[in-house]
């Protein structure tokens, strides 16, 4: 399979490039002519007019009919993006799920899945069995007939050496050094499945490009997106770009002390924002005659969620004290960042969506209190309107993003009966 990274070179590297600006120019301004590309773009009528056939013929752009505008001449043929032929898919790794969103070349859902699942118990070898399984499932589901699949990210909740798709530490999945993506690769290929490049990457980047493209905050360039699972992280969006670090580790929030001598990390340390705020120490605290001696299994986690939920609705002191007190965690880890990157936004994700009403509250002052700019420098925290989903949503439009930009070599041009067919089975 290709990687992500592949680039083309000399010539046709200069088409593959001018082929992405028109993509983003149609994305922009559809409906088009080709005439406003060129306006837009400061490529010549001829080349846009080359490259607008190319982009035709690979299905990712369509005539819609001609403009209605009045206009001396004849009337120039409308353009869009097609939105009938193609789909990326984002699938995410949690300890008690896997969740798979795809969507077209619009972004709109095709698909979404959510799927119970051990995955800290199950390990990375079958845990990779299983996602190559949901991704035949997926693949042969009637909502995506017809379409070629252009790529496929993996989000897991850990440190992610991109380039290789390796798991360089997962802790909360028990992870260590495990190549993701070759041994998906590999899986996909012997499923004989088509083949897509595959990207790996970590759930709270996923998860905040998410919130940029799609998320009820869309557009605000500088963000930053915790993560609401067993483990806390955190992706971080400066002028709209992600913030990876030099080594791609950038964001472990989770891992900050906040507490001298505090509960045992999941890291091996004492006292992080995860071991006081993450969702175990949370269900611990909030319904504690429920919660088994030792880790968690993945199992259940969503159901205690639920009770711990039901119980603050209803009153309950001890479940609305617990999330409350977390909250209140929450709020200092996000002060350190918000000090750091000066965001305009913090997204709050996962299991923290329903516990909002309690959590909020208490987040936002601590944040208040202890951020050094006045006002927290503008930051507000809200809770995300993307729920579980957020990192495989992120993932799915990361492909589609990485295709608009190059990184992701563009689908291959069909036959006019091969994109009668897709526009067929789109219609059904």
């Amino acid at each position: 399979m290709s990687s992500v990274n592949s680039r083309p070179t000399g010539f046709q590297a200069v088409r593959e490039n001018n082929l992405g600006v028109v993509l983003r120019a149609v994305r922009a301004l559809a409906p088009c002519s080709r005439a406003a590309i060129a306006a837009a773009t400061g490529l010549n009528k001829t080349t846009v007019s080359s490259l607008v056939a190319d982009l035709i013929s690979r299905g990712l752009v369509r005539e819609i009919g001609e403009s209605t505008e009045r206009r001396v001449g004849r009337p120039g043929v409308m353009l869009a993006l097609d939105d009938r032929t193609i789909t990326a898919v984002g699938l995410e790794v949690n300890v008690d799920y896997l969740a798979v969103v795809a969507v077209d070349l619009v972004e709109h859902e095709l698909l979404t899945r959510h799927i119970p699942f051990d995955a800290r118990s199950a390990g990375p070898k079958a845990c990779t069995r299983r996602i190559a399984q949901v991704m035949a499932e997926v693949m042969a589901d009637p909502a995506l007939a017809g379409r070629g699949v252009i790529g496929v990210s993996v989000a897991v909740p850990g440190l992610i050496d991109a380039p290789s798709g390796t798991v360089t530490r997962a802790p909360n999945l028990r992870w260590h050094d495990t190549p993701l993506r070759d041994r998906l690769t590999r899986l996909m290929e012997e499923a004989e499945l088509p083949a897509a490049p595959v990207l790996v990457d970590n759930d709270a980047n996923l998860g905040a490009v998410a919130e940029y493209r799609c998320g009820h905050l869309a557009r605000t360039p500088d963000l930053v997106y915790i993560t609401g699972e067993v483990g806390i992280g955190s992706g971080i969006l400066s002028d709209g770009r992600l913030l990876r670090g030099s080594t791609g580790f950038a964001g472990e929030i989770g891992h900050i002390p906040l507490l001298d001598g505090g509960p045992e990390c999941g890291c091996g340390r004492r006292g992080c924002l995860e071991a006081l705020a993450g969702i175990e120490p949370i269900l611990r605290a909030a319904v504690p005659d429920l919660v088994p001696r030792g880790p968690l299994s993945g199992e259940g986690i969503a159901h205690l969620v639920a009770v711990a939920v039901e119980r603050a609705e209803a009153g309950d002191a001890t479940s609305r004290d617990a999330l409350r007190t977390a909250g209140g965690w929450l709020g200092r880890g996000a002060a350190a960042v918000v000090d750091i990157v000066n965001p305009a936004a913090v997204v709050l994700g996962g299991y923290f969506v329903p516990m909002g009403p309690w959590l909020l509250p208490t987040c936002r002052a601590a944040l208040h209190e202890i951020a050094v700019a006045p006002g927290a420098g503008g930051c507000r925290v809200e809770a995300s309107s993307l729920g579980l989903s957020a990192a495989a949503r992120g993932g799915a439009v990361a492909m589609i993003d990485a295709l608009e930009s190059g990184r992701l070599p563009l689908p291959a041009a069909r036959s006019d009966a091969d994109r009668e067919g897709a526009r067929s089975s789109a219609s059904r």
